[in-house]
């Protein structure tokens, strides 16, 4: 009882963001859902498809995608609530500061994770279209990569919408948000 009285005057610290990774629950880093806008403009949901276990930089990044220095890999893929787009997040923790540049056409990025019995189960390496890398200077990067549903493959000389690249940095930059405010 006197430690439950102790704890409501004096709450636990929040953690240092540098440690926010380890220190919140997955579905604190990765929430349930996340509004934002679809490619098309309408307000939608995205909604979390799955979370892939923690993996190394190398692994889970293309090699332009993250500097030396990463050290570990957090993945997620949510699908938009009409379940017609899917994009895999990618949380690079960095052993320090780092920034990303905005990312245009299909840049090195997260590599996607697919997961079975869902919109996202059709995505992979073949059938991201866009992305986005958001870094602040602290330590996180946050990447997406972004595609189709319905499993269909880019090509080279694919235009990719403005509006689909626009969606994908829009779910990098409420994440990364979340871990560093």
């Amino acid at each position: 009882m006197l430690l439950s009285v102790m704890s409501a005057v004096w709450p636990t610290p929040a953690p240092p963001v540098s440690e926010r990774w380890r220190a919140w629950p997955v579905a604190r880093v990765f929430p349930d859902t996340v509004t934002g806008v679809s490619p098309s403009g309408a307000r939608v949901t995205y909604v979390l498809a799955g979370v892939a276990p923690e993996a190394p930089c190398r692994v889970a990044f293309q090699p332009a995608a993250v500097r030396p220095g990463c050290r570990v890999a957090l993945r997620a893929t949510y699908a938009d609530s009409t379940q017609t787009f899917v994009t895999t997040v990618g949380i690079a923790v960095l052993d320090g500061p780092g920034r990303g540049p905005w990312g245009a056409g299909r840049p090195a990025t997260v590599r996607p994770v697919a997961f079975p019995g869902g919109p996202a189960e059709r995505f992979g390496p073949r059938q991201y279209f866009t992305g986005a890398l958001i870094g602040s200077g602290e330590r996180y990067l946050v990447a997406t990569a972004a595609g189709y549903a319905d499993g269909r493959s880019y090509q080279p000389g694919d235009r990719v919408t403005r509006r689909l690249r626009d969606a994908a940095r829009q779910v990098a930059t409420t994440l990364h948000r979340a871990l560093t405010r």
